[in-house]
């Protein structure tokens, strides 16, 4: 039995190293310094007025997200169905590796229906690169009310562990993640390698290992919810959902330095059914970024920036095919920020992006607000080619608020943008 057991996680470990992010391009920019839920409500009447302390409920017309199987916060859960790590021989002084009691934790949980693998509050715990697969009974829940927090750095990763993430959820059904606590990513050393963008000299990269581990990833999972946690400080990016279907994302705090290279907030990548509400993000790439076959997603009550704002895309690369369609934002906030709300495509790809909604978007000191890029490059050396992915169907409504002087002013209805005061 134990043999089978290796020989499984190995499967399970090369098909996760194998998986491409959604077909996601590196971003190397140079950095100057510088259990069920009632029926959704209706979305409150779109105001003409800017949000400026935006909050927003999924409306009716909204996707399909998953029902939060405890309506009640687990008050009523019965002590059986919590595993508390420290339970399972979690020490909690940060220092410890509670590697093995989080996954002793999580194959207990797995097991029952309504589960909690509970992380207390007080405690910091150290866990390593770990992937919390199922399938697993309904309404599992992965509780954070204290600290759990990554290796510290690159010299600290087990030479053993995967590189390219740190904490995998795979192959779930009706599961959550949420709690009031931090899960801390320690990027920093992460950032600082010579590989980086910004840290070699005169801003130029230099050769060498440059792997960094996403913090979060799931895949292969529907009907998932994460909601109430702290994020931050992630190696590169803070939270991937790849291949999933039925996604609720609600009041996360999402944080990381304005120069963290690479550290998009959310990415979403051949998804669908995805909402996004009442979430703050800042960090050093792109708040949320779309990537190719994601669709049905509704993003609200977002305060997005320091950050290089809302991206869909890059698409296309690698004379790929790539679709979006149904994504709407709305009521959010976009401050600080290199980019507002971006559209980038390769030349030489196919697909379509299609059935776009920006609405009621408030600026403040943004350098390029509105931006289509259908000559995305990386490079000068990107040649011109015939077929593209095709734009379509994109709107924009009550776009106002403030631009970086730096930048050119332009018109277009429902958008009124004014140089920002110096």
């Amino acid at each position: 039995m134990d043999l089978i057991r290796v020989f499984f996680t190995l499967w399970i470990t090369v098909i996760l190293l194998n998986h491409d992010f959604g077909n996601v391009e590196g971003r190397y920019h140079h950095h100057t310094k510088q259990k069920k839920v009632p029926t959704a409500p209706n979305a409150p009447a779109h105001s003409s007025t800017e949000p400026e302390n935006p909050s927003a409920s999924p409306p009716s017309s909204s996707p399909t997200v998953p029902s939060d199987p405890y309506t009640n916060d687990n008050q009523t859960s019965s002590s059986d169905s919590v595993f508390d790590v420290r339970s399972f021989g979690a020490v909690g002084d940060g220092f410890a590796d509670d590697t093995p009691a989080f996954g002793a934790a999580w194959k207990a949980a797995c097991a029952v229906d309504s589960g909690i693998v509970l992380a207390p509050e007080s405690y910091s715990f150290k866990i390593t690169s770990t992937i919390f697969s199922g399938p697993c009974k309904p309404g599992l829940v992965f509780q954070v009310d204290g600290t759990l927090m990554a290796p510290d750095g690159p010299n600290s990763w087990p030479e053993k562990d995967s590189r390219n993430q740190w904490l995998v959820f795979y192959r779930l059904d009706q599961m959550t993640l949420n709690g009031t606590g931090t899960i801390e990513g320690n990027g920093d050393k992460w950032w600082d390698l010579p590989c980086k963008p910004h840290r070699g000299p005169n801003g130029k990269t230099l050769s060498g290992p440059c792997g960094s581990p996403a913090m979060i990833r799931f895949f292969m999972s529907s009907n998932l919810k994460v909601s109430g946690l702290k994020i931050q400080n992630s190696p590169q990016f803070h939270m991937i959902f790849n291949g999933c279907q039925g996604v609720l994302i609600d009041k996360l705090s999402i944080s990381s330095p304005k120069l963290s290279p690479n550290t998009d907030g959310i990415h979403v990548g051949d998804t669908k059914d995805v909402g996004i509400y009442n979430t703050k993000i800042s960090n050093g790439d792109d708040c949320i970024s779309i990537g190719p076959g994601s669709s049905n997603v509704d993003i609200a009550g977002l305060t997005c920036g320091p950050s290089h704002g809302i991206s869909i895309g890059s698409l296309g690369v690698h004379n790929s095919q790539a679709c979006v369609s149904n994504l709407t934002v709305r009521d959010s906030i976009i401050r600080e920020s290199d980019n507002g709300l971006r559209i980038k495509t390769w030349q030489g790809g196919m697909g379509s992006v299609t059935s776009l909604r920006f609405e009621n978007i408030q600026m403040e000191n943004v350098g390029n607000c509105i931006i289509i890029d259908q000559y995305y490059c990386l490079s000068k050396e990107c040649l011109n080619q015939t077929s593209a992915v095709h734009v379509n169907d994109v709107s924009y409504t009550n776009i106002k608020g403030t631009y970086d002087v730096r930048t050119l002013l332009f018109t277009l209805p429902a958008v009124t943008l004014w140089p920002a005061q110096t």
